[in-house]
């Protein structure tokens, strides 16, 4: 991501009305960090929720896969930590996988390769580095039937409509055969949502805040975090969870040798996480276009991984 066009997006966002950040720009050096200290926090459930059915419910899944060769292609693979009990478990009952990670980031994917090394030797990995938007087309004319992985709740981040027009856009790139493995974070009570976005130690907070700190550092903003406050919502009926920063006081800062005006309790969209129900993501399967669907859930029924078929 270039400088300019961070200064823009922050800009755009920050003279909107009402004010908004994107999430996509917390994940710097720190930001990384928070977020792994999120990840391990006993509140944040989804992560040990989706490598349970990972790792207990991955015979199950590939007992929905007919054909003896696949290529995994992963969105936004990250280190591929958890992906690996998946791959692993289609080895062994005899699946030959060919492993295609697609990340933004050419640094994790040497990581995600190396992790893959170590833990499956002899695994085919052939990564993609850039945006997955612009790489999928690299995998239309491979051969193989596709099993395309998007884990991690990451579909939760798209607002309304805009999910089930990115799960048609994935589409676009798949044949008969194909299927495409989504991990999905469900609706369930409140307060236990609540709890793993707004967290008792404050980790969450600094997460949030640390944007305003880049922005700071890398466009000479002058924010005075102490003046923003975290708060999180989420509605039950809609399932969407938004995360807020508050400013606390009336106060103008400058970005970018722009001014921006806040008033006392103005609010910053800081990022969306949507739940689903199992029978919302029926009807997304449906109305993207795909032939059926198969749901595989932890113990608790809190996070699903779930398989559509072309």
């Amino acid at each position: 991501m270039t400088t300019d066009t961070f200064e823009k997006d922050i800009l755009k966002g920050l003279q909107s009305n009402p004010k908004r950040l994107f999430s996509k720009y917390f994940y710097d050096h720190k930001g990384s960090a928070l977020f792994q200290q999120i990840m391990h926090l006993p509140e944040y459930y989804l992560p040990a929720c989706e490598t349970e059915i990972l790792q207990h419910r991955a015979k199950d899944i590939i007992n929905k896969l007919p054909e003896a060769n696949y290529d995994v292609v992963e969105l936004g693979a990250g280190d591929g930590s958890k992906t690996a009990y998946f791959l692993d478990a289609m080895i062994r009952e005899k699946k030959k996988v060919t492993y295609i990670p697609l990340d933004i980031s050419p640094e994790i994917l040497s990581v995600n390769e190396e992790i893959m090394r170590q833990k499956l030797p002899g695994l085919c990995v052939n990564p993609i580095a850039g945006d997955y938007f612009e790489t999928l087309k690299n995998i239309s004319s491979r051969k193989n039937p596709k099993i395309i992985l998007f884990l991690g709740s990451n579909i939760g981040n798209f607002e309304g409509e805009k999910a089930l027009d990115f799960i048609r856009f994935v589409k676009s790139f798949m044949g008969k055969g194909d299927y495409f493995m989504l991990g999905v974070d469900l609706k369930k009570h409140p307060r236990t949502i609540l709890a793993a976005y707004d967290d008792p130690a404050g980790i969450t907070k600094k997460f949030n805040i640390n944007l305003l700190d880049r922005i700071n550092r890398e466009l000479n903003g002058n924010f005075n975090t102490a003046d923003f406050d975290h708060y999180a919502s989420y509605d039950p009926i809609s399932g969407a969870t938004n995360s807020y920063l508050i400013s606390k006081v009336e106060q103008k800062v400058r970005v970018s040798g722009q001014t921006l005006t806040f008033s006392p309790y103005e609010a910053i969209h800081m990022e969306i996480s949507q739940k689903y129900s199992l029978h919302d993501l029926d009807r997304i399967r449906e109305n993207a276009g795909f032939n059926k669907d198969h749901h595989f859930t932890d113990s608790k029924s809190y996070f699903s991984i779930s398989l559509f078929e072309v």
